[in-house]
């Protein structure tokens, strides 16, 4: 059953989805060589608070930590760390905000400093793949239709 969101619910969740994509945009703008991932924790998760928002995975299972952050081939929700960023890192980072009740969750994959060919590609294609599923997401589609268009562009390329 799909339970249909009233105006003002909507409204927090764009408020709450907006926190995110703020502080997306901060941890983008601060990553670096040199930097330990642990510092982008610790930047989300003070923005968060000064945005009147609490950090979603931080408490959720015992988690400890404001943002899931993998480096490399990690696997997804790696934990932060004093792991320093060095040129050449893609750095993929998973955080969430719970605001007025309503989650916001969002993940996206950065550049530390010049990387490679093969990284650069990695991520222009993924990229292409996350659009092209996105313009499948209208209403009378399903959720394969999306899959499909992920999956199709990601494999011919």
């Amino acid at each position: 059953m799909v339970i249909l969101k009233s105006s003002e619910e909507i409204e927090r969740m764009r408020e709450s989805n907006s926190i995110v994509a703020d502080i997306l945009s901060g941890l983008k703008a601060l990553i670096e060589p040199g930097l330990a991932t642990l510092e982008l924790d610790r930047y989300a998760e003070s923005e968060a608070l000064k945005k009147g928002s609490k950090p979603a995975f931080k408490g959720y299972r015992n988690y400890p930590y404001s943002l899931c952050v993998s480096v490399n081939s990690e696997v997804v929700h790696g934990f932060p760390s004093k792991r320093i960023l060095v040129d050449g890192d893609i750095v993929s980072i998973d955080f969430g905000v719970d605001y007025k009740g309503y989650y916001g969750d969002s993940a996206a994959t950065f550049a530390v400093g010049m990387v490679s060919d093969g990284a650069a590609r990695l991520m222009s294609v993924t990229k292409k793949s996350l659009y092209k599923g996105i313009e499948q997401a209208i209403p009378g589609n399903r959720v394969g239709d999306i899959s499909f268009a992920v999956q199709k562009t990601a494999e011919s390329a």
